[in-house]
């Protein structure tokens, strides 16, 4: 059986039983996982569905012996189609403001989310979840720039200065970008077609 690659969500990772807020201390990595009660209570239902089809997904596939590799995508910015825009109503952002003093607020563009679906169904050694995001937001520019892209309006005044602060990052995804580079360089072959040294596509 060839191998499948689910794609989950970053909201399936950073909402711990104690939230994804400025109390935050610990990195969300390929190990977290979301808390189901905490999701409950908090009626974060983007995140608890994420979580419970990924756990569920994992679950099938080792009783049945499935290849399997997760790719946890960030919140996905992409050229819109008429009357499909990203808006600030879109479920992956509820507790939004959370997610940024928490520093685990992720973005991810079309672009780098496909190449990374190509180098995990193609390189050989990939195993397990995959954060993949292009952006952590957490500078007032970026936070400023998103929210003006989920809800376009005249800018508001500047910030008080107290609110100019950099937040921690808090989630890293060094294993997809390690496995990003490798696959890049052509370190791996691309199975079963003889074609030889691989190449992600220039962007």
């Amino acid at each position: 059986m060839e191998r499948v690659v689910f794609t989950s969500s970053v909201t399936a990772v950073i909402w711990s039983g104690a939230g994804a807020g400025a109390h935050r201390v610990e990195v969300a990595d390929e190990r977290s996982w979301s808390d189901l009660a905490f999701c409950r209570k908090f009626k974060l239902w983007h995140a608890l569905a994420k979580t419970l089809s990924e756990k569920t997904a994992w679950a099938l596939a080792m009783d049945r012996g499935v290849d399997m590799v997760a790719i946890n995508a960030g919140l996905l910015l992409a050229a819109p189609e008429p009357g499909l825009g990203l808006t600030a109503a879109h479920p992956y952002l509820k507790g939004a403001p959370d997610m940024y003093d928490g520093g685990v607020l992720a973005t991810v563009d079309v672009g780098f989310l496909a190449d990374a679906h190509v180098a995990a169904y193609e390189s050989p050694t990939v195993y397990g979840r995959y954060l993949c995001f292009s952006n952590a937001v957490c500078r007032p520019e970026d936070a400023v720039k998103l929210a003006q892209m989920l809800s376009p309006a005249p800018p508001r005044s500047s910030p008080p200065s107290d609110e100019l602060k950099v937040i921690p990052q808090r989630i890293q995804g060094k294993k997809l970008n390690k496995l990003m580079l490798e696959f890049a360089s052509g370190v791996y072959t691309i199975q079963g077609d003889g074609l030889g040294r691989n190449s992600l596509p220039h962007r």
